[in-house]
């Protein structure tokens, strides 16, 4: 058995756990190392959290057990990008092309109605009106999600996988730059309720700086009963009552949650979004995620172009990447929400003959005048494209345990610190804010609304890649908002097409492409490649966007980690 190893993608905040009682476990700092790891790997976007999984598979734990560990962890050190006030996708698969899928996305309040983010006016709320507020927080699904993860997949005690994410909020984290500029940019959410001044501002209501310890008693507290009572305390009784009314004193119009809200809450079975690209099964999250079948449909649109032989010096091959984009994007835009809401034609929109027709209308050598969404087989009804506004929040983690169990997990409160709304010492989501805040466009109904009990529209893809043979051979997801299809997808182009390592791969430069316009990444290599794209008739710009990726890839018979350079990610294992 190999010692823990960490490789590290930016620099490592440690935060050293002394005094500890007996019932916790310690994160303990790890060292680098050039070996390859053998046996079970954790990838996430902080490298305590990394830890944290870890510590579960040393004590034997299956993925699930370090996956939730992970989760718990990362609620305390990035409040900014997930935990337990958010939701999230969990895909497992105990190999050979064995797949199972958990939605725990955030579900509006019952009495929610499709104009809840208009104003009287009937336009669009201001931005900070309807996300700042109680109007976009969803009934939390992230610890539904891991009850039954672990009920299906646990080896270990429930109260065990909390010990980490405790020991972290009660005897302290430092701030970490990435931390740090969150709460520097979003301090309007961040430090909205007292409960998150007292956290991370000074008396002057700046930030406090990078390295400094925080402790947050509270969510210590919450997670210690959590450990203990299990999710029901959560969901029912006198603390799901006090969220809700929280939650409802927040929202000044619409529908307001209430405790049956919070205590009807279900994580709930979907089926996978499986498909054949080249020699590879792709393997992702079905609807109300629409980030299976768009990264597929990118990917399968591109099957018939010889992107190895292109290589990731090409422009044309970024201009091929760019068109499949446009295409996939006008797709799920269209077609993608909750299907207890909506007959969503996945069939149609994953068929191979479908994708492939669309793939057509792609040119090596010019450039879409205009695209529009196609209409797989299935479409009942005209739909109008809806849109919301852009966010940057979210987290992704992969575990591999031992046995050949693998998960990939994303995890979101949606927005730097979601809603601003803090209850229990954690932040609430502003998932709801991933509806279209239009119900209708040109007299038809968007099928992405807001609708009582629903569940938003996410990107989020977390996926599982198995070879010919029906073995794993790549797990991976990403945080980013809308750009999330686009990063796992090109890590999926990079591994599986131009045989490049999960880590380079997602470090490959960031192109987005939605609509019209193509964004890259600035400062990346894709600047010199500017010219050559607007050559074949793209508009270029550049911008900054939130890529954050993390992965692990089977090489032999090991699993290597991958953490994306721009963020702090690491990985480790044993």
């Amino acid at each position: 058995m190999f010692r823990n190893r960490l490789m590290l993608a930016a620099p490592l905040f440690l935060t050293a756990c002394a005094t500890l009682p007996a019932d916790d476990v310690a994160i303990t700092p790890t060292t680098a190392s050039t070996d390859i790891p053998a046996m079970g790997v954790v990838s996430a976007a902080d490298p305590r959290a990394v830890e944290a999984g870890m510590a579960m598979l040393r004590q034997g734990g299956s993925a699930t057990d370090a996956a939730i560990a992970t989760m718990l962890a990362l609620s305390v050190v990035e409040p900014q990008s997930s935990g337990i006030g958010g939701g999230g996708f969990y895909v497992h698969s105990s190999g050979q092309d064995q797949i199972d899928t958990i939605d725990g996305r955030e579900t509006a309040p019952a009495s929610a109605t499709p104009n809840r983010f208009l104003g009287q006016d009937g336009k669009p709320l201001q931005f900070r009106q309807a996300v700042v507020s109680g109007l976009s927080v969803g009934v939390p699904g992230n610890l539904r999600l891991a009850e039954e993860a672990h009920r299906r997949n646990g080896k270990l005690p429930w109260a065990l996988l909390f010990q980490p994410a405790i020991a972290l909020a009660r005897n302290g984290f430092e701030i970490t730059p990435r931390l740090h500029a969150a709460l520097t940019s979003a301090r309007d959410r961040a430090a909205r309720d007292a409960g998150g001044r007292a956290l991370f501002f000074n008396g002057n209501g700046q930030p406090l700086p990078v390295g400094t310890l925080v402790r947050n008693p509270d969510l210590a507290v919450t997670l210690r009963r959590l450990s203990e009572t299990g999710v029901a305390s959560f969901y029912n009784g006198s603390q799901a009552a006090a969220m809700a009314a929280r939650i409802a004193e927040a929202t000044p119009q619409d529908g307001r949650m209430t405790a049956a809200d919070v205590s009807a809450y279900q994580a709930k079975d979907r089926p996978p979004i499986c498909g054949q690209y080249r020699t590879y099964r792709i393997c992702g999250m079905g609807p109300p995620s629409a980030g299976a079948s768009t990264v597929y449909a990118i990917l399968k649109q591109l099957e018939h172009f010889d992107l190895t032989a292109l290589g990731p010096q090409s422009p044309t091959a970024w201009h091929l990447f760019a068109e499949s984009q446009r295409l996939a994007y006008a797709d799920r835009d269209r077609y993608l929400a909750d299907t207890d809401f909506v007959q969503v034609p996945l069939a149609g929109l994953t068929a191979s003959d479908y994708l492939t027709t669309r793939g057509a209308l792609i040119s090596a050598g010019s450039t879409l005048a205009s695209v529009a969404p196609g209409r797989p087989e299935g479409v009942t009804l005209s739909w109008g494209a809806g849109q919301g506004p852009e966010e940057r929040g979210t987290s992704h983690f992969v575990t591999a345990d031992k046995d050949g169990h693998v998960v990939s997990y994303t995890s979101t409160v949606e927005g730097p610190f979601g809603s601003g709304v803090m209850y229990g010492g954690f932040y609430l989501n502003n998932e709801l804010t991933d509806f279209s805040w239009m119900p209708g466009e040109a007299g038809r109904p968007v099928a992405n609304r807001v609708e009582g009990s629903k569940r938003p529209r996410s990107s989020m893809s977390p996926t599982i890649v198995y070879d010919a043979d029906g073995r794993i051979v790549l797990a991976l997801g990403a945080a980013g908002g809308s750009t999330i299809p686009v990063q796992v997808a090109k890590a999926l182009i990079g591994v599986l097409d131009w045989k490049l390592s999960a880590q380079d791969a997602i470090a490959l430069p960031g192109l987005y492409s939605p609509g019209d316009t193509i964004f890259i990444e600035p400062g990346s290599a894709l600047l010199p490649m500017q010219s050559a794209l607007e050559a074949l008739g793209h508009k270029v710009e550049q911008r900054a966007m939130p890529f954050k990726a993390n992965a692990a890839q089977v090489v032999g018979t090991r699993w290597i980690g991958a953490a994306d350079p721009r963020s702090e990610g690491s990985w480790a294992a044993e």
